[in-house]
């Protein structure tokens, strides 16, 4: 497998999709009324983490089918995103993904926080960002974040020090580092729709695994304990697994509007080797065909 993704290295059209091994209808796990999910992640102790892109709340669920309790708010109250740890384990949350994003990358007025979950204080952290929709932290403690409406793909570094155009690439979207931080896959969301990985450490180097048609609309992406990349297509209601460049297989369908999908992690709760999915229908759903026990949900060093 990575082999074949390192010969990727031009648009790779999608083949016809068939269901994936084991694929099963999704099951409901959690329900934020009235949200728009954006974020989405998984602690060690198995509790989710979401954010709601219309109130600017961040939630927690402590288990499957627990209530969605708020425990965060970014400043503005409007437009949280995307989540990631940090190597100490602070949660980052990205904010500014607001209609100010349909400019692009004009403005770069997006923001990112760091909430201790614990203590739930949280404080803004570093500005000057094109946006915050997907977001993953390297064992370093490097930031990328991504934006879907623009073409920059911003990094931090552990000190603070915001470069808003470390790499570009159209409509990236979600965010999440391959073995050893090497690689970054992004989905391409509204332009030349599909999946990309981008070398970290040259991000001129930009590698398509999928071409997708223009309904898809891929979003907030995650890996699999094999780095195969799983995809919802927030359009057309598919979760999908990348098992080829080119080339696909649909581990669930009727899930219009996903906005991003994650593992668990831990053995409880929200545990390790399970998929989940949150939607800007403010629902939460466990994909039972994409169960993988290797597979975790993104942290630094995993």
């Amino acid at each position: 497998m990575a082999l074949g993704l390192a010969s990727a290295v031009g648009p790779a059209p999608a083949a016809a999709a068939p269901a994936c091994p084991g694929a099963a209808p999704a099951r409901l796990v959690g329900v934020v009324p009235g949200a728009a999910l954006e974020g989405l992640t998984v602690d060690a102790g198995g509790r989710l983490y979401t954010t709601d892109l219309i109130s600017g709340r961040v939630y927690r669920l402590n288990g499957p089918g627990a209530p969605a309790v708020p425990i965060a708010r970014v400043p503005g109250g409007t437009g949280a995103g995307a989540l990631a740890w940090t190597p100490g384990g602070t949660l980052l949350v990205g904010y500014g993904a607001d209609p100010r994003v349909i400019v692009g990358d004009a403005l770069r007025h997006a923001s990112i926080g760091r909430l201790d979950v614990n203590s739930l204080a949280f404080r803004p952290w570093v500005t000057g960002l094109s946006a915050a929709n997907g977001m993953d932290v390297s064992a370093r403690g490097n930031v990328y974040a991504t934006n879907d409406f623009g073409n920059l793909i911003g990094r931090v570094t552990p000190g603070g020090a915001v470069n808003a155009a470390w790499g570009s690439l159209p409509s990236a979207n979600g965010a999440v580092l391959g073995r050893s931080d090497g690689w970054l896959y992004v989905s391409r969301t509204f332009v030349n729709p599909g999946v990309s990985r981008i070398s970290t450490a040259n991000p001129r180097v930009v590698q398509s695994l999928l071409g997708v048609g223009a309904p898809s609309t891929p979003d907030g992406l995650t890996l699999d304990s094999r780095e195969r990349p799983i995809v919802p297509f927030n359009a057309t209601g598919e979760i999908v697994r990348i098992t080829s460049p080119g080339r696909y297989c649909v581990l669930a369908t009727g899930l219009p509007t996903s906005s991003v999908v994650s593992y668990g992690r831990g053995d409880r709760g929200f545990s390790a080797g399970r998929l989940y999915r949150a939607g800007f229908d403010g629902r939460i759903y466990e994909i039972p065909g994409g169960f993988d026990p290797g597979a975790t949900a993104a942290f630094p060093g995993r």
